[in-house]
């Protein structure tokens, strides 16, 4: 028999792990989920609101089972849904992204872009994501994608753009009133001002049951400004949950200025949760983990592709 060496026992092992790490983070990227989470921010009184959140599709053409699982997200019944943006990988892909969406289009709905609506992903270095600023220039200019169709197809539905707007819905009885931003990623946020023709804060003959900020990238400086804006409830996404996370550790990195803690799920902003000790002076704040990834990185760990459907009770 061949006694095989302590070490090379040990890089054997290493690698097998790896190799099993790998396969594991391939299938885990399609394993999706719902995560259902209770946020206590409506007036004394109100029925539960539901509100679905859905955020990074990145959906290439092949995926059928991506679509067919976004699609089935209509039997919740929710009141309104909004998408916080990045949800196309590839130019082809309007065609089965409008058959995922198809369903959800028919209720109230709100949207933002992302910066993977408006250019297509490009090979990258995984290392530059731990870099303290991950935007980087390529070599390649980048690929643009047909976001004006991606654009006429949420408007159609009568979806509401908050790319650097304001908007206002009535759901279930309730009236919304609403603001947003463009993607922070690539600076194209720039927050609107208050008092405009379509503040529904000012109709004082309608007032407001609840103020609702949505932005696809939860940079600091978009939060700090949905804080001052007196936003009931801020959603967000961009940051994959961290795609590669260590179990019982969390997230690595969100692509962002946001702390790793909040890479994902219901948290406080900018300290604790309003319904908690310490949580006075800060908002509701959710930050989605997706449901795709990069073509070019098709993986994640410790870290399943989600979707959000969020119940709105009274604080």
């Amino acid at each position: 028999m061949v006694s095989v060496p302590g070490p090379a026992r040990a890089a054997g092992a290493l690698v097998a792990a790896g190799a099993g790490a790998l396969a594991w983070s391939l299938l885990e990227a399609r394993w999706y989920t719902l995560r259902e989470v209770t946020v206590p921010v409506l007036p004394g009184g109100h029925a539960p609101l539901r509100v679905l959140h859905v955020s990074d599709l990145h959906l290439t053409p092949s995926q059928r089972d991506k679509v067919a699982w976004v699609r089935d997200l209509a039997t919740l019944d929710p009141h309104l849904v909004v998408d916080t943006g990045d949800n196309w990988a590839h130019p082809g892909s309007l065609g089965p992204l409008a058959q995922a969406l198809e369903p959800l289009l028919a209720r109230p709905g709100a949207f933002v872009m992302g910066s993977n609506d408006y250019i297509a992903p490009q090979p990258k270095n995984p290392a530059r994501y731990l870099q303290r600023d991950a935007r980087r220039q390529h070599a390649n200019p980048p690929r643009q994608l047909p976001w004006r169709e991606l654009l006429r197809l949420f408007t159609s539905a009568d979806w509401v753009d908050l790319d650097n707007c304001r908007g206002a819905l009535d759901v279930d009885g309730r009236r919304l009133s609403l603001v947003g931003t463009d993607d922070a990623h690539l600076d194209r946020d720039a927050f609107p001002d208050a008092g405009g023709a379509d503040d529904a804060r000012l109709d004082a003959a309608r007032p407001v049951d609840l103020h609702l900020g949505v932005t696809h990238a939860p940079y600091r400086r978009v939060l700090d400004r949905m804080l001052e804006d007196d936003a009931d409830l801020v959603l967000a996404g961009h940051t994959h949950g961290g795609q590669l996370a260590v179990p019982g550790w969390g997230a690595l990195v969100t692509n962002c200025d946001l702390d790793t803690r909040r890479a994902k799920g219901l948290h406080g902003w900018p300290g604790a949760r309003p319904d908690r000790s310490g949580g006075a002076g800060s908002t509701w704040l959710h930050v989605s983990g997706g449901l795709g990834t990069s073509p070019y990185a098709p993986v994640r760990f410790a870290c399943r592709p989600e979707a959000t459907l969020l119940t709105l009770v009274p604080a």
